[in-house]
């Protein structure tokens, strides 16, 4: 009965050190959490990269953080300028940065 809350008070997704989908399940990898909190933009494609090892030694990664590609198409990003795709998404990521992630890029596409 005391397992993990799968949603934070305000009904969220609860985010850690591993993201609580369900009770007993947990995501464990950032590459896994990521993709995780952007299902929220109901993603017909999605692609995430952990670039971090390609940044070994760089100032952000002494902290722990990563790098990331992620590569998002949804038919959320519709109308919506590329500025404003990034932010949805930076939105989206909120909680993991910046202990999760350092940097983040992003190719955020609509639906075609």
């Amino acid at each position: 009965m005391g397992g993990p809350r799968p949603l934070h008070p305000d009904g969220g997704l609860c985010v850690s050190r591993s993201l609580t989908l369900y009770e007993g399940a947990t995501i464990n990898t950032r590459v896994d959490r990521i993709r995780a909190l952007l299902q929220a933009l109901n993603p017909t494609d999605l692609e995430v990269i952990d670039d971090s090892a390609l940044h070994a030694g760089h100032a952000g990664a002494a902290g722990g953080a990563g790098h990331f590609r992620v590569r998002i198409v949804s038919e959320q990003f519709r109308g919506l300028a590329l500025l404003a795709r990034h932010r949805l998404v930076y939105d989206t990521l909120a909680s993991l940065m910046p202990e999760e992630i350092h940097a983040l890029s992003i190719d955020a596409r609509p639906t075609n």
